[in-house]
C-alpha cells in the first residue's frame, strides 16, 4: 500500500479500499463531513485537479492493493457516478484482476439524474453491491437535509427511482439514512418501509462528526 500522504484517489479504512474520484457533488447535505473538514479517519480526500484518467486510477489501485483487501468501494469527498466512465474502467481492471473482491459504490443516488439516462444497465457486471443515500421520509425534509441541485421532487424521487432499477438489475441495493445529527426529526420506520416497498435492503447509519462509519 503507497504511504497516505502520496494517495490521491486510494486509500484504506480497515480491510476496504476507497476509491475517490471527485470533489464535486450535486447534494450539499447539513450533516455532510465537507462541511467541517478535509479527511475521513485521518486521509486528506481533497484532490488538487479534476482532471485525470482512468489509467492514472488503475495505478494507484495497482499499488494500493494489498492481501487484506476485502471490498473496494467507490466513495471518497464527492458524488462517485459523477465519474462513470472512469468507474466502469476501473472496476472493469479490479474484476478482471481480483474477480473475487466485492466492488461497492456509495452514491447519492443522483446517477441517472446527472447524466440524463438510466446508466444502471451499464453498473451490471461490474458493481456488486451500492449503497444509496434516502437520507429522508419525504421529499421536504430530503431536501432539506440535502440541498440537491435539482429541484427537490425531482430529486428525491430520483434517488428511489434510482435505488429500484439497481435492485432490479440485480445489484445488492442498500438504502441508507442518517441518524443523530441535530434535531432533525427523520421517521426511520416509514424510511425502512419506503426501502421495502422499492425491494431493497435497509441502514441506518449513526452520524460520527469524523465522518461516517464504514
Amino acid at each position: 500500500m503507497t504511504q497516505q500522504t502520496e494517495s490521491k484517489f486510494a486509500y484504506y479504512l480497515g480491510n476496504t479500499m476507497y476509491i475517490n474520484l471527485t470533489n464535486k457533488c450535486t447534494n450539499k447535505c447539513v450533516f455532510c463531513i465537507r462541511s467541517s473538514g478535509d479527511s475521513v479517519g485521518g486521509v486528506n480526500l481533497v484532490l488538487e485537479d479534476e482532471n485525470f484518467t482512468h489509467d492514472e486510477v488503475i495505478e494507484e489501485v495497482k499499488n494500493a492493493f494489498s492481501d487484506k483487501c476485502r471490498e473496494i468501494v467507490f466513495c471518497g469527498y464527492g458524488e462517485p457516478l459523477i465519474k462513470l466512465d472512469i468507474i466502469k474502467k476501473v472496476a472493469g481492471f479490479i474484476k478482471q484482476n481480483h474477480p473475487d473482491i466485492p466492488i461497492r459504490i456509495n452514491t447519492n443516488g443522483h446517477g441517472n439524474l446527472i447524466h440524463k439516462r438510466n446508466v444502471v444497465p451499464e453498473l451490471v457486471g461490474l458493481i456488486d453491491k451500492i449503497s444509496i443515500s434516502l437520507n429522508a421520509d419525504t421529499e421536504e425534509l430530503y431536501s432539506e437535509l440535502t440541498n440537491p441541485v435539482f429541484e427537490k421532487s425531482i430529486a428525491y424521487q430520483g434517488v428511489k427511482n434510482f435505488m429500484k432499477e439497481c435492485s432490479q438489475n440485480g445489484i445488492e441495493t442498500t438504502a441508507t439514512v442518517v441518524s443523530g445529527f441535530g434535531n432533525y426529526k427523520i421517521d426511520i420506520e416509514k424510511c425502512r418501509q419506503i426501502a421495502e416497498a422499492l425491494g431493497v435492503k435497509f441502514r441506518v447509519r449513526e452520524w460520527l462528526p469524523q465522518g461516517y462509519d464504514i
